[in-house]
């Protein structure tokens, strides 16, 4: 990547609705060729996708919940099929294989502390193979960013 490819990058992590005409003049490039890297850019795996941004609030889901989980077993087929159970669980937003005394730290949305135990009893202590479960309440969100930093 250079540093083009990298100014699309941060140009559409900004605004992922940029038309390719507004995107070329912002890159000094002519529509063409800054079309054809943003193909490549999406082809490479560079670029993953685009979606709207949405406050949870504002759809029902003000609670955000952090889970540390610590597995029965630490090895590849554990953590295989704790993945595979995780992934069917709508409220799991984020879910990250961790170092340290914890195994996973899963990102929960929930409409309230009612919500957020119906989701515990029924699905996450359903789950084989957890031996701890950790929960710590967000307060407020202090920083929340899209656009990645310049990594060159």
């Amino acid at each position: 990547m250079d540093q083009i490819d990298r100014k699309i990058v941060r140009l559409l992590q900004g605004d992922g609705r940029m038309r390719i005409a507004d995107l070329a003049e912002a890159v000094g490039l002519s529509a063409t060729p800054c079309a054809r890297r943003l193909e490549r850019l999406q082809a490479e795996g560079v670029i993953t996708g685009y979606g709207a941004r949405v406050d949870p609030a504002q759809l029902g889901l003000p609670v955000t919940i952090f889970v540390s989980v610590e597995l029965e077993k630490q090895d590849r087929g554990a953590v295989d099929a704790f993945e595979r159970e995780i992934t069917r669980c709508d409220e799991v937003m984020e879910c990250y294989l961790m170092t340290g005394s914890r195994d996973i730290l899963l990102r929960v949305v929930a409409a309230d502390l009612a919500a957020f135990d119906t989701f515990l009893e029924n699905r996450l202590m359903r789950v084989p193979g957890i031996r701890n479960m950790r929960s710590n309440f967000a307060l407020r969100t202090m920083v929340r960013r899209e656009t990645l930093p310049d990594s060159g």
